[in-house]
């Protein structure tokens, strides 16, 4: 019987997260106990977790573990208050979580290499919040504001984390990819969130290597320190969650899965 094991980070030791059977990883400055994969030891760039967020981990275990698993095995990556399903269902409590949450691989992935979130749209923006962040594309291109078509990726990208660096960052890719990506992200208005993937070794070695390859050479570009503010400081974390959308669905058979949003606020 083929198995799963979920990855689930976090950069806060939570009562709750304890209680749904995942492999837990704790990044950040706080102090974790042996319930919590520790990021410090090995290859690692924990140093970088202001910029990388649960990427920190990704990295770490990329580097010290996933040669030593199982190479039929899925492994799925997710984080707090973000979980993957066994299907569609509307989670309301702690309750309905734990008995939902997925366990074991569906039957449904067969035929699939890798499985990603259910998509968010992020097209037809507040006006009001057009015109105040995404005016240098409004005066590029004023028809912006009624052709939804053009409010895409690379808009919502321009809007949150600043005009024009997802362009620059598409730039430090191989020409070939390059071309591909910078169309993704102008044609599509929705995109698989959160850097929350399930696959197997040879695809997760393939994915991270890549990945990282691009974020070191976008780093030399934007640096660390001067990331700053709740739309950048995360920047490599940001730019890592649209690639993933691309390079799944270019490499892999891919199937779209069930998450949901969680957070139990009485940490119990």
């Amino acid at each position: 019987m083929t198995k799963i094991e979920i990855y689930c980070v976090t950069n806060v030791k939570l009562k709750y997260l304890e209680k749904l059977n995942l492999n837990l990883a704790g990044v950040g400055n706080k102090k974790f106990d042996r319930k919590y994969i520790s990021s410090l030891g090995g290859k690692n760039i924990q140093s970088k977790e202001r910029n990388y967020s649960e990427l920190t981990f990704h990295y770490w275990f990329w580097k010290n573990e996933l040669k030593k698993l199982d190479k039929n095995l899925w492994i799925g990556f997710c984080q707090k208050r973000r979980f993957w399903l066994q299907s569609k269902k509307k989670i309301t409590s702690f309750q309905q979580l734990k008995k939902n949450i997925l366990k074991k691989p569906p039957k449904k992935w067969t035929n699939y290499e890798s499985i990603i979130c259910k998509p968010i749209k992020v097209d037809n923006p507040k006006k009001m919040k057009l015109f105040k962040r995404g005016y240098k594309n409004l005066l590029k291109d004023p028809s912006i504001i009624y052709d939804k078509k053009k409010q895409n990726i690379k808009l919502h990208f321009d809007m949150h984390h600043g005009y024009g660096i997802l362009d620059r960052s598409i730039d430090h890719l191989k020409e070939s990819e390059r071309i591909l990506f910078r169309k993704f992200v102008n044609q599509n208005n929705s995109f698989n969130p959160h850097i929350m993937f399930i696959s197997k070794k040879k695809i997760i070695n393939k994915w991270f290597k890549s990945l990282f390859s691009w974020l070191f050479s976008c780093e030399k570009e934007f640096g660390l320190k001067n990331l700053k503010g709740y739309d950048q400081q995360r920047l490599y974390a940001y730019l890592a969650e649209r690639y993933l959308s691309f390079w799944f669905k270019k490499n892999t058979k891919y199937l779209e899965w069930h998450w949901t949003f969680f957070e139990n606020k009485s940490n119990s």
